[in-house]
């Protein structure tokens, strides 16, 4: 069952790899489509950080993680840079699991 859905996986990436070099490029031109593509990888990046952050297996759990990710938020805000930022979340996520 797994090589089949590997296969199959693969298989479905390479035909829309194909698809999108066979879309003609005055399709691509069309500034609709470009405004809504700038905001593909913002939407993927957000879902990303809510299953990480607050997700365990099939429950939304609020833990040390939520106190990190608004640690970052609160960092951001500040205009800190992205060093910082990562590492206020990482100590602050620590300390509130370590208090727990």
């Amino acid at each position: 069952m797994m090589w089949t859905v590997l296969i199959a996986t693969s298989a479905l990436s390479l035909a829309i790899k194909w698809f999108g070099h066979a879309v003609p490029e005055r399709w691509l031109a069309n500034a609709r489509l470009q405004r809504i593509n700038a905001l593909v990888p913002i939407s993927l990046l957000s879902a990303l950080v809510v299953a990480q952050g607050l997700v365990v297996k099939t429950h939304v759990v609020l833990d040390h993680r939520i106190v990190g990710l608004l640690a970052a938020v609160a960092a951001l805000f500040a205009k800190a840079p992205f060093p910082v930022v990562v590492v206020v979340a990482a100590v602050s996520s620590a300390v509130v699991y370590h208090w727990h």
